[in-house]
């Protein structure tokens, strides 16, 4: 890999740093927990998007599209949350 080349996480967090301004002009917040091996991102979503209704479609329809634009080689945008299944 050349030296100027950026890693596929570091290509992520960038995106994801990108984006975070739109969530917090709401009152909200995502945090990057993850890329798993099936290249899909983890994130957390907190503050007000953390009980938003709206969050899924948030996540899926917004910072999804935007992260696969930045990165095509993910897969899917999932959210992780505390709570166990």
């Amino acid at each position: 890999m050349a030296e100027n080349e950026k890693s596929l996480e570091d290509i992520i967090k960038e995106a994801v740093e990108m984006f975070r301004p739109q969530l917090q002009a709401d009152g909200g917040d995502m945090e990057y927990i993850s890329l798993d091996d099936q290249k899909r991102v983890h994130l957390k979503l907190v503050g007000a998007c953390g009980s938003c209704p709206m969050a899924v479609m948030t996540l899926k329809m917004g910072v999804e599209r935007y992260l696969k634009d930045a990165c095509p080689e993910i897969t899917e945008v999932v959210q992780d949350t505390d709570e166990g299944m």
